[in-house]
């Protein structure tokens, strides 16, 4: 009898587990996390990849990443950087090397996330040039899913000011 209320004890604890893990609110916020992550991922992958020779699908690929301002800035000097690439027969390519969500807000629908980017860029008759960059990337919410809505190199070394060292020296006594 003991064992037998043992072994109901335990079912109605793991139950009671099972049922509050599937409806803790952190696991909604965990997913919509790992799928801005995944989109920023993408997003700066896809507008740091370009090849002269499927340029229109590259060029698509920036356009269906973004969103916003970024997107208008795209599609505006899209022919001016057509003519460019077309011009230089460069191939870039990028790998993403790490990532992390830095800020989520779900009710906004804003993100923010910092992505490590290696991009190597080929030219014909030059060797290779590859480096290594840290962007800072924001992303929207949209009703096809988180899109990049600004983009930007973070510079290397770089630190937020101190707020002591960015006050009036006269007020430090």
């Amino acid at each position: 009898m003991a064992l037998a209320v043992a072994a109901v004890c335990c079912a109605a604890w793991a139950g009671w587990s099972w049922y509050g893990a599937a409806h803790d609110d952190s696991l909604g916020y965990a997913t919509t996390r790992d799928k801005v992550l995944a989109a920023g991922e993408q997003s700066v992958q896809n507008l740091n990849t370009l090849d002269h020779r499927r340029l229109s699908s590259g060029l698509e690929a920036w356009e269906e990443s973004t969103t916003g301002a970024l997107r208008g800035q795209l599609k505006k000097g899209r022919g001016q950087f057509e003519k460019q690439i077309r011009a230089a027969k460069t191939v870039t390519s990028a790998k993403i090397l790490s990532s992390a969500v830095a800020e989520l807000d779900e009710r906004a629908g804003k993100a923010g996330v910092l992505v490590a980017v290696r991009t190597t860029v080929s030219a014909p008759k030059e060797k290779p040039a590859t480096k290594q960059t840290r962007m800072r990337g924001e992303l929207t919410r949209t009703a096809d899913g988180w899109k990049l809505s600004a983009l930007e190199q973070v510079p290397v070394g770089y630190t937020a000011p101190d707020s002591a060292d960015s006050a009036d020296p006269a007020d430090r006594d």
